[in-house]
């Protein structure tokens, strides 16, 4: 009997020793799993910084097969301000640029030049999709010319200037793939009346200094690492007006790829198309490539 007795106690023993060891691990891969979420997923404020300049030099001395020295540079600042909770998301991107160009025996000429801020607020709706509010804003720093006659100017400073407000859903995976569909979304254009004294301006009608456009907005971000140190950036945006010709989609599409050699250089690619039939009938394209200092905050 107490043979019996003593090996119900020991047989106790064990098993509760197994489950507190059991307890212990299951408490363990608990805690560690939450702090792979939370790392993954942090909460609150997040900001980030990029200053970037591109260098690019070409200098041919006694080259028979000709050629033309020029040198260029393009400064870029890309600031991120997020906000996350368990039920809200806000996503606000600043990006500027300036680029100069000086080809020997001409004047030093603008290669690029833009300003833009955009601002993303979803609230939870379920899964991966968000009731969403967006608004976005684009000018440029300095004073544009006619290639055909740099004495002719044909843009400047918040002329133009775009704004777009709008109401939709947002599809979230991540920080890296979302896309905001806003059918209903507001588009402001202002531009200085002198560029409208004799023709319309970028849409805006002759004598005016703004225009009104009511339509539906899409706008797609997605990121990728395409090998080890090199990752491609894609931006796409897409309106068309209910009001007028909505047959006609204006396209805004941006691709950026950086090869990063070290912390603070890399090479980088920008390639920019935008078509939009009230500025220009045809497709505008920007591309500038170069080595890149970069500088983190």
């Amino acid at each position: 009997m107490k043979k019996i007795i003593l090996s119900i106690a020991l047989a106790f023993a064990v098993a509760t020793g197994f489950a507190q060891v059991n307890e212990k691990e299951l408490l363990k891969k608990t805690e560690e799993a939450v702090a792979k979420i939370k790392e993954e997923k942090p909460m609150g404020w997040e900001k980030k910084g990029l200053f970037t300049v591109l260098l690019n030099q070409a200098n041919f001395n006694n080259w028979l097969a000709g050629g033309q020295n020029s040198i260029s540079g393009n400064a870029g600042l890309k600031y991120d301000l997020n906000y996350k909770s368990d039920t809200w998301t806000w996503d606000n991107k600043f990006f500027a640029n300036y680029g100069l160009t000086k080809l020997q025996g001409q004047e030093l000429q603008k290669t690029d030049d833009r300003v833009e801020l955009n601002s993303l607020l979803g609230k939870k709706a379920s899964g991966e999709w968000y009731y969403s509010a967006f608004f976005n804003f684009k000018t440029q720093f300095d004073s544009g010319f006619d290639p055909a006659d740099n004495t002719i100017k044909i843009s400047h400073f918040m002329s133009p200037a775009y704004f777009q407000f709008g109401i939709g859903m947002l599809y979230k995976k991540d920080d890296n793939l979302k896309v905001n569909i806003a059918p209903a979304t507001s588009k402001l254009i202002m531009v200085h009346k002198h560029f409208t004294d004799l023709a319309p301006a970028f849409g805006v009608e002759q004598g005016e200094s703004t225009r009104y456009e009511f339509g539906a907005a899409l706008n797609g971000y997605y990121k990728f690492n395409m090998m080890e140190n090199v990752s491609a950036e894609n931006i796409l945006n897409l309106y068309t007006n209910y009001l007028e010709d909505a047959q006609n989609v204006d396209i805004d599409y941006t691709l950026n790829i950086v090869m990063k050699v070290n912390k603070f250089m890399s090479t980088n690619l920008s390639f920019q198309t935008i078509y939009d039939d009230n500025a220009f009938r045809g497709f505008q394209t920007r591309e500038v490539i170069g080595i890149g200092i970069n500088y983190g905050f």
